[in-house]
Protein backbone atom coordinates (compact mmCIF):
# COMPACT_ATOMS: atom_id res chain seq x y z
CA UNK A 1 0.00 0.00 0.00
CA UNK A 2 2.82 2.37 1.12
CA UNK A 3 4.19 2.17 -2.66
CA UNK A 4 1.00 2.17 -4.59
CA UNK A 5 0.57 5.92 -2.16
CA UNK A 6 3.90 6.85 -3.76
CA UNK A 7 2.60 6.23 -7.04
CA UNK A 8 0.09 7.85 -7.02
CA UNK A 9 2.01 10.69 -5.30
CA UNK A 10 2.53 13.17 -8.70
CA UNK A 11 5.44 15.20 -8.21
CA UNK A 12 4.50 19.25 -7.73
CA UNK A 13 5.38 21.65 -10.88
CA UNK A 14 5.41 25.51 -10.94
CA UNK A 15 4.98 27.00 -14.31
CA UNK A 16 4.40 30.62 -14.19
CA UNK A 17 3.30 32.75 -17.77
CA UNK A 18 2.83 36.33 -17.93
CA UNK A 19 2.49 38.65 -20.77
CA UNK A 20 4.06 41.96 -21.58
CA UNK A 21 6.12 43.82 -24.47
CA UNK A 22 9.97 44.46 -24.85
CA UNK A 23 9.29 48.52 -25.80
CA UNK A 24 7.35 48.95 -21.92
CA UNK A 25 9.38 50.34 -19.57
CA UNK A 26 9.05 48.13 -16.85
CA UNK A 27 9.23 44.91 -18.92
CA UNK A 28 11.78 43.01 -17.11
CA UNK A 29 12.98 40.53 -19.99
CA UNK A 30 16.86 41.28 -19.64
CA UNK A 31 16.73 41.05 -16.17
CA UNK A 32 15.29 37.60 -16.22
CA UNK A 33 17.66 36.39 -18.44
CA UNK A 34 20.75 37.94 -16.80
CA UNK A 35 19.59 36.01 -13.36
CA UNK A 36 19.01 32.65 -14.67
CA UNK A 37 22.93 32.12 -14.54
CA UNK A 38 23.69 28.37 -15.27
CA UNK A 39 22.10 27.71 -18.72
CA UNK A 40 22.59 24.06 -20.52
CA UNK A 41 20.80 24.76 -23.51
CA UNK A 42 19.07 27.26 -25.76
CA UNK A 43 16.22 26.42 -28.19
CA UNK A 44 14.92 28.58 -30.83
CA UNK A 45 11.54 27.64 -33.22
CA UNK A 46 10.84 29.78 -36.06
CA UNK A 47 7.80 29.37 -38.32
CA UNK A 48 7.78 29.86 -41.29
CA UNK A 49 11.85 29.99 -42.25
CA UNK A 50 13.79 27.71 -44.03
CA UNK A 51 17.29 29.17 -43.60
CA UNK A 52 18.64 30.93 -41.04
CA UNK A 53 19.54 34.69 -41.60
CA UNK A 54 23.47 35.31 -41.23
CA UNK A 55 22.85 37.53 -37.95
CA UNK A 56 21.36 34.22 -36.05
CA UNK A 57 23.88 31.94 -37.68
CA UNK A 58 26.78 34.07 -36.48
CA UNK A 59 25.15 34.77 -32.81
CA UNK A 60 24.68 30.52 -32.56
CA UNK A 61 28.27 30.30 -33.93
CA UNK A 62 29.46 32.72 -31.62
CA UNK A 63 28.69 31.37 -28.12
CA UNK A 64 32.15 30.79 -27.24
CA UNK A 65 33.78 27.56 -25.19
CA UNK A 66 33.30 26.61 -21.87
CA UNK A 67 36.07 24.81 -19.94
CA UNK A 68 36.28 21.77 -17.31
CA UNK A 69 39.53 21.62 -15.06
CA UNK A 70 39.48 18.23 -12.90
CA UNK A 71 40.33 17.97 -9.65
CA UNK A 72 40.61 21.72 -8.77
CA UNK A 73 40.76 23.04 -4.83
CA UNK A 74 37.86 25.15 -4.18
CA UNK A 75 40.45 27.36 -2.39
CA UNK A 76 41.61 28.53 -5.52
CA UNK A 77 38.15 30.29 -6.23
CA UNK A 78 38.92 32.29 -3.18
CA UNK A 79 42.03 33.64 -3.88
CA UNK A 80 43.17 37.71 -4.33
CA UNK A 81 45.12 36.53 -7.67
CA UNK A 82 41.36 34.83 -9.11
CA UNK A 83 39.33 36.84 -7.88
CA UNK A 84 40.79 40.10 -9.71
CA UNK A 85 41.12 37.90 -12.87
CA UNK A 86 37.92 36.91 -13.53
CA UNK A 87 35.64 38.09 -10.75
CA UNK A 88 36.03 41.85 -10.39
CA UNK A 89 36.07 41.85 -14.60
CA UNK A 90 32.11 40.21 -14.23
CA UNK A 91 30.69 37.08 -16.43
CA UNK A 92 32.82 34.70 -14.51
CA UNK A 93 30.77 31.39 -13.72
CA UNK A 94 31.45 27.98 -12.32
CA UNK A 95 29.85 25.22 -11.08
CA UNK A 96 30.82 21.45 -9.83
CA UNK A 97 30.64 18.72 -12.54
CA UNK A 98 28.75 15.38 -12.29
CA UNK A 99 27.54 16.15 -8.48
CA UNK A 100 24.14 15.36 -7.50
CA UNK A 101 23.06 18.38 -5.37
CA UNK A 102 20.84 16.44 -2.64
CA UNK A 103 23.09 13.97 -2.22
CA UNK A 104 26.97 15.76 -2.45
CA UNK A 105 28.92 19.01 -1.96
CA UNK A 106 28.10 20.89 -4.84
CA UNK A 107 29.44 24.78 -5.43
CA UNK A 108 28.50 27.33 -7.18
CA UNK A 109 30.13 30.52 -8.12
CA UNK A 110 28.11 33.71 -9.18
CA UNK A 111 29.16 36.35 -11.03
CA UNK A 112 28.43 38.97 -8.57
CA UNK A 113 31.93 36.85 -6.59
CA UNK A 114 29.29 34.89 -4.38
CA UNK A 115 29.95 31.17 -3.61
CA UNK A 116 27.33 29.22 -3.32
CA UNK A 117 28.03 25.89 -1.31
CA UNK A 118 25.20 23.36 -0.92
CA UNK A 119 26.89 20.79 1.84
CA UNK A 120 24.90 18.32 3.42
CA UNK A 121 21.30 19.20 1.71
CA UNK A 122 22.05 22.79 3.53
CA UNK A 123 23.00 25.81 1.45
CA UNK A 124 25.48 28.25 2.44
CA UNK A 125 25.84 31.69 0.94
CA UNK A 126 29.32 33.13 1.38
CA UNK A 127 30.89 36.53 -0.13
CA UNK A 128 34.61 36.91 -0.77
CA UNK A 129 37.31 35.20 1.23
CA UNK A 130 34.66 35.67 4.18
CA UNK A 131 34.09 31.65 3.88
CA UNK A 132 35.69 29.27 6.34
CA UNK A 133 38.82 27.43 5.20
CA UNK A 134 37.39 23.98 5.76
CA UNK A 135 34.49 24.76 3.66
CA UNK A 136 37.05 25.03 1.21
CA UNK A 137 39.58 22.42 1.47
CA UNK A 138 38.10 19.67 -0.83
CA UNK A 139 38.71 19.32 -5.03
CA UNK A 140 35.97 19.23 -7.38
CA UNK A 141 35.89 19.21 -11.38
CA UNK A 142 34.60 22.63 -12.15
CA UNK A 143 32.97 23.85 -15.12
CA UNK A 144 33.75 27.60 -16.12
CA UNK A 145 32.47 29.75 -18.19
CA UNK A 146 33.29 33.33 -18.77
CA UNK A 147 33.64 36.41 -21.43
CA UNK A 148 36.92 36.60 -22.51
CA UNK A 149 38.33 34.01 -21.21
CA UNK A 150 42.21 33.55 -20.03
CA UNK A 151 41.03 30.13 -18.39
CA UNK A 152 43.58 28.02 -20.10
CA UNK A 153 46.77 29.80 -19.15
CA UNK A 154 45.37 30.55 -15.50
CA UNK A 155 44.73 26.97 -14.94
CA UNK A 156 47.21 25.46 -17.09
CA UNK A 157 48.64 23.43 -13.80
CA UNK A 158 45.74 21.33 -13.69
CA UNK A 159 43.74 19.47 -15.84
CA UNK A 160 41.89 21.71 -18.08
CA UNK A 161 39.88 21.05 -20.97
CA UNK A 162 38.18 23.61 -23.69
CA UNK A 163 34.79 22.45 -24.83
CA UNK A 164 32.47 23.95 -27.66
CA UNK A 165 28.75 24.02 -27.15
CA UNK A 166 27.21 21.78 -29.64
CA UNK A 167 24.88 23.15 -31.73
CA UNK A 168 21.94 21.38 -34.14
CA UNK A 169 20.28 23.09 -36.46
CA UNK A 170 16.96 21.18 -38.35
CA UNK A 171 14.31 22.18 -41.04
CA UNK A 172 10.54 20.53 -40.26
CA UNK A 173 8.58 20.55 -43.51
CA UNK A 174 4.76 20.50 -42.62
CA UNK A 175 5.03 21.62 -39.25
CA UNK A 176 1.37 21.86 -37.53
CA UNK A 177 1.81 25.14 -34.89
CA UNK A 178 -0.85 26.18 -32.53
CA UNK A 179 -2.70 29.09 -33.25
CA UNK A 180 -2.05 32.12 -30.73
CA UNK A 181 -2.93 35.19 -30.26
CA UNK A 182 -0.52 37.86 -27.79
CA UNK A 183 -3.63 38.80 -25.98
CA UNK A 184 -5.31 35.92 -25.04
CA UNK A 185 -2.83 34.30 -23.10
CA UNK A 186 -4.84 31.49 -21.51
CA UNK A 187 -6.40 30.92 -24.97
CA UNK A 188 -10.26 30.83 -26.60
CA UNK A 189 -11.98 27.80 -27.55
CA UNK A 190 -11.44 27.74 -31.48
CA UNK A 191 -9.85 30.87 -31.57
CA UNK A 192 -6.47 30.53 -29.79
CA UNK A 193 -4.75 27.69 -27.97
CA UNK A 194 -3.15 28.67 -24.20
CA UNK A 195 0.11 29.63 -23.00
CA UNK A 196 -0.22 26.21 -21.03
CA UNK A 197 -0.76 24.07 -24.61
CA UNK A 198 1.81 25.95 -26.23
CA UNK A 199 4.63 24.79 -23.52
CA UNK A 200 3.52 21.10 -23.31
CA UNK A 201 3.54 20.93 -27.32
CA UNK A 202 6.82 22.96 -27.32
CA UNK A 203 8.37 20.26 -24.93
CA UNK A 204 7.52 17.46 -27.79
CA UNK A 205 8.90 19.24 -30.41
CA UNK A 206 12.15 20.21 -28.77
CA UNK A 207 12.36 16.52 -28.00
CA UNK A 208 11.36 15.14 -31.89
CA UNK A 209 8.47 13.65 -30.29
CA UNK A 210 5.84 12.11 -32.54
CA UNK A 211 3.24 14.35 -32.60
CA UNK A 212 0.23 12.04 -34.55
CA UNK A 213 -1.56 10.94 -31.81
CA UNK A 214 -1.64 7.51 -33.59
CA UNK A 215 -2.94 3.98 -31.57
CA UNK A 216 0.24 2.20 -32.33
CA UNK A 217 2.08 4.85 -30.92
CA UNK A 218 3.47 3.86 -26.81
CA UNK A 219 5.92 6.12 -26.49
CA UNK A 220 3.83 9.55 -27.28
CA UNK A 221 0.30 10.49 -27.32
CA UNK A 222 0.79 14.30 -27.58
CA UNK A 223 -0.72 15.95 -30.61
CA UNK A 224 -0.93 19.90 -31.58
CA UNK A 225 -3.45 21.76 -29.84
CA UNK A 226 -6.14 23.13 -31.10
CA UNK A 227 -6.97 25.77 -33.00
CA UNK A 228 -3.53 24.81 -35.08
CA UNK A 229 -2.26 25.40 -39.19
CA UNK A 230 0.20 23.87 -40.97
CA UNK A 231 3.17 25.62 -41.93
CA UNK A 232 5.35 24.76 -44.91
CA UNK A 233 8.42 24.71 -43.01
CA UNK A 234 10.46 25.36 -39.61
CA UNK A 235 13.45 25.82 -38.37
CA UNK A 236 14.89 24.52 -35.43
CA UNK A 237 18.01 24.89 -33.13
CA UNK A 238 19.72 23.83 -30.41
CA UNK A 239 23.03 24.82 -28.47
CA UNK A 240 24.16 22.68 -25.77
CA UNK A 241 27.20 23.06 -23.47
CA UNK A 242 27.62 26.11 -20.34
CA UNK A 243 25.69 28.83 -22.05
CA UNK A 244 26.50 32.56 -20.63
CA UNK A 245 23.35 34.44 -19.89
CA UNK A 246 24.83 37.53 -21.80
CA UNK A 247 25.27 35.51 -24.79
CA UNK A 248 21.51 34.84 -24.71
CA UNK A 249 20.61 38.28 -24.05
CA UNK A 250 22.08 39.07 -27.27
CA UNK A 251 20.22 36.36 -28.66
CA UNK A 252 16.86 37.24 -28.01
CA UNK A 253 17.29 40.98 -28.97
CA UNK A 254 17.83 39.43 -32.27
CA UNK A 255 14.89 37.64 -32.44
CA UNK A 256 13.10 41.02 -31.31
CA UNK A 257 14.10 42.08 -34.59
CA UNK A 258 13.67 39.31 -36.59
CA UNK A 259 9.86 40.83 -37.09
CA UNK A 260 11.42 44.15 -38.00
CA UNK A 261 10.86 43.29 -42.03
CA UNK A 262 7.23 41.56 -42.94
CA UNK A 263 7.39 37.90 -42.03
CA UNK A 264 5.07 35.02 -42.49
CA UNK A 265 5.53 33.26 -38.81
CA UNK A 266 3.15 35.12 -37.22
CA UNK A 267 5.74 34.39 -33.74
CA UNK A 268 8.90 33.06 -32.52
CA UNK A 269 9.61 31.06 -29.66
CA UNK A 270 13.24 31.03 -27.61
CA UNK A 271 13.33 28.42 -24.58
CA UNK A 272 16.73 28.07 -22.30
CA UNK A 273 17.04 25.08 -19.54
CA UNK A 274 19.22 25.36 -16.59
CA UNK A 275 21.15 23.01 -15.19
CA UNK A 276 19.76 19.98 -13.30
CA UNK A 277 22.44 20.41 -10.58
CA UNK A 278 22.63 24.08 -10.10
CA UNK A 279 21.68 24.93 -6.43
CA UNK A 280 20.10 27.76 -7.38
CA UNK A 281 17.77 27.96 -10.15
CA UNK A 282 17.05 32.36 -10.68
CA UNK A 283 19.41 34.63 -8.89
CA UNK A 284 20.27 32.69 -5.51
CA UNK A 285 16.83 30.80 -5.13
CA UNK A 286 17.69 27.71 -3.62
CA UNK A 287 16.82 24.69 -6.51
CA UNK A 288 16.18 20.85 -5.81
CA UNK A 289 16.22 17.96 -7.80
CA UNK A 290 14.40 15.36 -5.96
CA UNK A 291 11.49 14.56 -7.57
CA UNK A 292 12.20 17.05 -10.71
CA UNK A 293 15.84 19.24 -11.44
CA UNK A 294 14.05 21.46 -13.79
CA UNK A 295 14.53 25.08 -14.21
CA UNK A 296 14.16 26.76 -17.48
CA UNK A 297 11.85 29.84 -19.53
CA UNK A 298 10.65 30.05 -22.68
CA UNK A 299 9.33 33.77 -24.31
CA UNK A 300 7.19 33.55 -27.58
CA UNK A 301 7.56 36.81 -29.39
CA UNK A 302 5.10 38.04 -31.61
CA UNK A 303 5.28 40.18 -34.43
CA UNK A 304 4.19 43.23 -32.99
CA UNK A 305 6.76 43.24 -30.21
CA UNK A 306 4.08 41.81 -27.21
CA UNK A 307 5.91 38.76 -26.05
CA UNK A 308 4.82 35.80 -23.30
CA UNK A 309 7.04 34.57 -20.70
CA UNK A 310 6.74 31.03 -19.09
CA UNK A 311 8.90 29.94 -16.10
CA UNK A 312 9.17 26.76 -14.73
CA UNK A 313 10.72 25.27 -11.53
CA UNK A 314 10.41 21.24 -10.23
CA UNK A 315 9.20 19.82 -7.08
CA UNK A 316 11.25 21.66 -4.26
CA UNK A 317 11.72 25.19 -5.56
CA UNK A 318 10.32 28.56 -5.12
CA UNK A 319 7.66 30.28 -7.19
CA UNK A 320 9.90 31.17 -9.96
CA UNK A 321 10.65 35.50 -9.90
Amino acid sequence: MATLRRLREVPRHLLVCEKSNFGHDKSRHRHLVETHYYNYRVSFLIPECGILSKELKDLVMGFGPYYFVKGLPLYELITHEFINTFVKKGSCYALTYNTNIDEDNTVALLPNGKLILSLDKDTYEETGLQGRPSQYSGRKTMRFSAEGSTMMSYFSGYGIQEHQPKIALSTTPDLRCPVLRSGLLGGEPEAACSAHELFDWLGAVFSHADLNNEPYNFVSTCCCPQPSSVVAQASLCSVTGFLLPERICVLLEQLCRYFDEPKLAPWVTLSVQGFADSPVSWRESEHGFQKGGEHLYNFVIFNNRDYWLQMAVGADDDCPP
